[in-house]
């Protein structure tokens, strides 16, 4: 069991690797040996997550989520394939616990009288510093 939160635990068996070679350093190890580990995780139909987590997930997720709920995440940053496949369970968690979190909802406010003085005060500065800098004796309509 990996324990993502203290209600959220996955299955290993939920959990699907597949590896496959990787490009950068390794020198020959990285032509003989496939490192990348490439991870699949049915969230759309997994039994451990709650229906609000499967949904925020889905959005957190973007494009590393297929048509069919399976989220792709491909880890290729060591050298070993059991490194590889434990960077992309921790990613895996990370992203689960993202989405465990409930967003706090945004509250609508107005601005303060003092904002709306503020901000008329400033046009009000700033038109004035206009009007001086036209010609004298110009009325602003242009012949």
């Amino acid at each position: 069991m990996i324990i993502v939160t203290p209600v959220i635990q996955l299955d290993e068996n939920e959990l699907q690797f597949q590896f496959k070679l990787a490009s950068g350093p390794g020198g020959q190890n990285v032509n003989k040996v496939a490192t990348a580990a490439e991870l699949r995780f049915d969230a759309a139909h997994s039994p451990a997550l709650p229906d609000d987590v499967r949904a925020r997930l889905l959005t957190l997720a973007g494009s590393r989520m297929n048509k069919d709920g399976e989220l792709l995440i491909t880890a290729r940053r060591f050298r070993s394939q059991e490194r590889n496949r434990q960077d992309a369970i921790d990613r895996l968690v990370v992203l689960i616990q993202k989405a465990a979190e409930i967003p706090k909802p945004r509250l609508k406010l107005k601005p303060s009288r003092a904002a709306k003085q503020q901000r008329v005060a400033e046009k009000r500065r700033v038109g004035e510093k206009k009007q001086t800098r036209r010609p004298a004796g110009s009325s602003g309509d242009y012949d």
